[in-house]
């Protein structure tokens, strides 16, 4: 019997996940450059084919995933609540984030910082650019209605101080001190010290060192 025009649709679509959870792995444990199509292939358990109807290039499969990540980022325009309310909503997400999708954080941070790669992390951004400016506009009425002098240059440090963390968790995992510098960014912008912990592994505060 002939298989239906829907359960081709998720077929289709559960090898496309395949594929693109396949490439997150090669690309973590690799690296973007020296990871191959081939590779991930074999981790896909799929045909080259396949892969190549997808995804004709490798640069493509990371704006994919970077395309997520970007999306993912957006996901504050939804946070509800007083402006103090939602400032500690973003910096929950954003370590949550940091803490629990650290693969796809650290192909973000390396295609940003590679020469090599840094443009196909300006293209992917540049067609996410209406949704990017929607997240610091948010972020910076955030600041306005708390009284900020300069929203923009705030919406600015938070983002760099929320991506440095990502970086030094993405290199320090076992000994970075997630649940303290929360709530050191807590004291930072005069909120209300959080009632529990985020719920994800954080050592004490000792020195940073990778194990």
């Amino acid at each position: 019997m002939p298989r239906s025009a829907r359960v081709n649709q998720e077929m289709r679509e559960r090898s496309r996940e395949r594929i693109l959870a396949a490439a997150l792995e090669v690309f973590a444990a690799r690296g973007y450059e020296a990871a191959s199509i081939s590779e991930i292939t074999a981790r896909a358990d799929v045909s080259r084919g396949l892969v190549a109807y997808y995804f004709a290039t490798k640069e493509q499969l990371a704006a994919e995933l970077l395309d997520r990540w970007l999306d993912g980022i957006t996901g504050i325009l939804t946070i509800e609540g007083t402006p103090d309310e939602r400032l500690a909503g973003i910096i929950d997400g954003a370590l949550m984030a940091a803490a629990t999708t650290l693969p796809i954080q650290r192909l973000a941070i390396t295609l940003m910082m590679q020469p090599s790669t840094h443009d196909v992390f300006a293209r992917v951004e540049a067609d996410k650019n209406v949704r990017l400016a929607q997240v610091e506009d948010a972020i910076r009425s955030i600041f306005a209605a708390r009284g900020a002098a300069d929203p923009a240059v705030e919406e600015m440090l938070l983002r760099a101080t929320l991506e440095g963390v990502t970086v030094k968790l993405a290199i320090y995992r076992q000994t970075f001190p997630l649940e303290a510098v929360r709530r050191r960014l807590y004291v930072t912008y005069d909120l209300p010290q959080p009632v529990a912990p985020l719920p994800v592994p954080s050592p004490p505060v000792d020195r940073l060192r990778a194990r």
